[in-house]
């Protein structure tokens, strides 16, 4: 697995330091000028970029919506990631498939990999989803950390830990169903616990993941434990995003990072 730490914008020059690629968001594009800088860099030094659509940082003020479709299509063509995630729409398994038909139709810059989320608000939903994805022509697809039905999958008291075992157990019941392929390629959106990521050990066709949670619990002065954490840090990205260092225990950072290595058995 290739992973990155979204960091706030103090800490983007040293974050390639333990990032193996840059995990973009397109808003930010809009709203910070070094933001926008830092990869109009990462992108001439041939970093490898994948480009969000920033749902979950928008989610709860665009009504289960991304960033707006013309802006996506502008940065898309600007910063030339790697790989762009699609517009999906939160908990939305027929407006996510809409749009995931739309874009896959897009003319994309050259080397550029569409990517799609699957949403669903039932396992049968996200199995649905997950194959239509497919037949579209997606050869990456996406899950997201939050989805309320991972809860109801595993029934754990935890929030936090039902959520990560939920999307254990749906995608290892669509592993076991041979909906998922073992030469298929998939990227983990987010976490709600780090040691989730571990637990994937069997599952070769995990490619990549994105989870700030090492960060944003540093920011909380939250130190991981050997074995991770059994709650989901309070800070993230749209409220942190302009915190200084001096706010911060930056030393915090490097030791959570270190342990969230450990603890998964990432090198």
């Amino acid at each position: 697995m290739i992973i990155n730490h979204e960091v706030p914008k103090c800490l983007l020059s040293s974050s390639p330091k333990y990032n193996n690629y840059d995990f973009c968001l397109p808003h930010l594009l809009d709203q910070d000028e070094e933001y926008l800088q830092y990869y109009k860099d990462a992108k001439a030094k041939g970093r490898y970029i994948i480009m969000d659509n920033s749902l979950h940082e928008l989610k709860d003020v665009n009504k289960g919506h991304g960033y707006n479709h013309d802006r996506l299509h502008y940065w898309l063509n600007e910063i030339k990631p790697d790989e762009f995630i699609v517009p999906d729409v939160w908990e939305n398994l027929t407006k996510t498939l809409i749009n995931a038909k739309e874009w896959i139709n897009f003319k994309y810059p050259k080397n550029t990999i569409p990517v799609a989320v699957v949403q669903a608000k039932s396992y049968k939903e996200a199995e649905y989803c997950y194959s239509g994805l497919k037949v579209y022509g997606y050869k990456k697809i996406a899950f997201s950390y939050g989805a309320n039905y991972y809860k109801n999958i595993s029934k754990h008291p935890n929030l936090y830990m039902a959520k990560a075992l939920g999307r254990i157990l749906v995608i290892s019941k669509l592993y076991k169903s041979k909906i998922i392929k073992p030469l298929d390629r998939i990227h983990l959106l987010g976490c709600s616990l780090p040691q989730e990521f571990g637990w994937y050990k069997d599952m070769p066709f995990i490619e990549s993941i994105d989870t700030s949670n090492p960060i944003m619990a540093a920011i909380d002065n939250i130190k991981y434990k050997p074995w991770g954490l059994d709650t989901k840090p309070k800070a993230n990205m749209n409220t942190h995003f302009d915190i200084s260092p001096m706010e911060f225990n930056v030393r915090l950072v490097y030791e959570n990072v270190k342990i969230f290595k450990e603890i998964n058995n990432i090198k």
